[in-house]
Formats: C-alpha cells, sequence, structure tokens
C-alpha cells in the first residue's frame, strides 16, 4: 500500500493544452504635423488600427517566434518657407498582421499611409492622403482633409481610424479625424485620432481640433505649433501655422500592440522590448508599448 492507495492503481492522464488562440489590437505610429507653407500645414494623418475583437484572432503555434514590432511616430514638420512635410509613422507588426504608418501632413499635398494626412493650406486647394494604403480588409483608416488656398488658408485634418479629417476652411484648420474605441486591455481607450490642421492667420480663428484618440490640435494665434499626437496611441500630430512667425507641426504618437491569450500559456519577449502582462478571466493580456529594431515573441 502507498498510502491509502494500491500501488499500480495509479493512472497518469495526459493534459491538453488549450488552443493558442490570441485576440490583437495593433496600432502603428502616428504622423507628424507639417510646418507652415505658407498657410497652416496638414495635420498628420493617425497610424492604421487592426484588431481582432469583432472578427477572427490569430492561431499560432506554441514555442514558435513572431515577429513584434512597435511603429515610432513621425517627426514634426519644419518651420520653414516652404514648409516641411511631417514624418510618416512606422509600422507595428505582430506575427502576420502589419498596421501602417499614418501618412505625413503635408505643406502641399497630404501623405498616403494607414490614414492620409491633411493637404496643407497652400495657395490652391491641395489634396489630403489616402488612408487605408496599403489596403486591408477590414480598412485600418481613413484619408485626410483637404487644405484650401482662400482666406485665411485653414489645412486639412490627418484622418483617423474611425473617420476622415475634416476639410480646412478660409476661417478654420480641419478637425483630425477621430478614433476608434477598444477594451481589450480590460478599459475602453480610444486609439488612432488625427492631427488637426493649422491655419494662416493673424486673428484669432480657430485651428483644426485634434481627432479623438490622442490627435494633436493644429497651430493657431493662441498656440502656433502644432501640438504632438499622444505616445502609445498611434495619434497624428497637429499642423503648424503663420501668425508673424512661421511655426512647426507636431510629432506623431508611437503605436501600441496589445495581446489577450489563455493563462495556460506564457509569452517570452526578446531583448529590448518594454511591456506589462496581467492575469484575469482564465486570460493574459501584454501591453507592449515599445520595442528595438527586429523583436519577437514567442508562447510556451
Amino acid at each position: 500500500m502507498i498510502g491509502n492507495l494500491t500501488a499500480g492503481s495509479l493512472s497518469t492522464s495526459a493534459i491538453t493544452p488549450p488552443a493558442l488562440s490570441v485576440d490583437y489590437l495593433v496600432v502603428a505610429g502616428g504622423a507628424g504635423g507639417a510646418g507652415y507653407f505658407p498657410g497652416g500645414g496638414g495635420g498628420g494623418g493617425a497610424g492604421g488600427y487592426r484588431t481582432s475583437i469583432g472578427g477572427s484572432p490569430l492561431s499560432l503555434t506554441a514555442g514558435t517566434s513572431y515577429t513584434l514590432t512597435i511603429g515610432a511616430g513621425g517627426a514634426a514638420g519644419a518651420a520653414s518657407n516652404p514648409g516641411g512635410n511631417g514624418g510618416v509613422g512606422s509600422n507595428s507588426v505582430l506575427a502576420t498582421i502589419t498596421s501602417n504608418g499614418g501618412g505625413g501632413g503635408g505643406s502641399s499635398a497630404g501623405a498616403n499611409g494607414g490614414s492620409g494626412g491633411g493637404g496643407g493650406g497652400d495657395t490652391s486647394t491641395t489634396a489630403g492622403g489616402s488612408g487605408n494604403t496599403p489596403s486591408t480588409s477590414p480598412s485600418q483608416g481613413n484619408n485626410g482633409g483637404t487644405g484650401t488656398g482662400v482666406g485665411n488658408s485653414g489645412a486639412g485634418g490627418g484622418g483617423g481610424a474611425s473617420a476622415v479629417g475634416v476639410n480646412g476652411g478660409s476661417s478654420a484648420g480641419g478637425d483630425g479625424g477621430a478614433g476608434s474605441s477598444n477594451s481589450i486591455s480590460g478599459s475602453s481607450v480610444t486609439y488612432s485620432g488625427g492631427g488637426g490642421g493649422g491655419i494662416f492667420t493673424t486673428s484669432i480663428v480657430p485651428a483644426g481640433a485634434g481627432g479623438a484618440g490622442g490627435g494633436g490640435a493644429g497651430g493657431s494665434v493662441a498656440n502656433p505649433t502644432g501640438t504632438a499626437g499622444t505616445g502609445n496611441r498611434g495619434a497624428g500630430g497637429g499642423g503648424g501655422s503663420y501668425t508673424s512667425n512661421g511655426f512647426g507641426g507636431g510629432a506623431g504618437g508611437s503605436g501600441i500592440v496589445i495581446a489577450k491569450y489563455p493563462d495556460y500559456y506564457t509569452a517570452t519577449f526578446s531583448g529590448g522590448i518594454t511591456q506589462s502582462t496581467t492575469s484575469s478571466g482564465g486570460y493574459k493580456i501584454s501591453v507592449i508599448t515599445a520595442s528595438g529594431a527586429s523583436d519577437t515573441v514567442s508562447w510556451n
């Protein structure tokens, strides 16, 4: 006898691991807003927004290393004449999911990207950049607004994850497009708001507001430099203005990746990654806010 058990009566049964099914939010870096040229600078487009919530999670293989990248925000456009375009945002990647960096705000035409940059308040109407470029299904972003070449030369707002950037007008810069809310982290947060367009004026007229989801406001007399987009939201920066002098745009905000997976598994990250992991309701949630040049994640 072994305790109350008869030797030889013990049996073992294999534990079948759950499927490695990973829900995700992958947000790319937002773009910078443009500097003045000679009107207001276009707002930066938001970083591309892709999520499995409401769709299909990733089916991954335990023990396999997958690419993981957090996209940086684009640089602010310079205060110059002609003005500097806003820098494009960088892509964020989780395994097979790539979100495209935001398109830079334009001193003339806005650039294409996950969401497009706003067109500048130039001497003629200037087009906003195209969103969802390269294309994915469902779409990860929207177009930037156009800039106007009349009156006070308001620039277009950058596109956001759920709305296009607003066109600039003769007496106001265009608002940035709104982002999208997501609760994968356990609380509702809005990501990927576009930057507001700047304006050329010597009077107190409004610049474009930043889109919900961290978009930076455009520049006006009151605050002439474009506001930076919020970091780890993939938000676009606001465009700069011209009052008595020219001003630059705001930088784009960095992206983020969030992964939710069965708590049977432990995620292993390569060096250079900044992340935090919590457990809730049978799942682990890893929030990754920074990475280096070439990083990976695996589950075991």
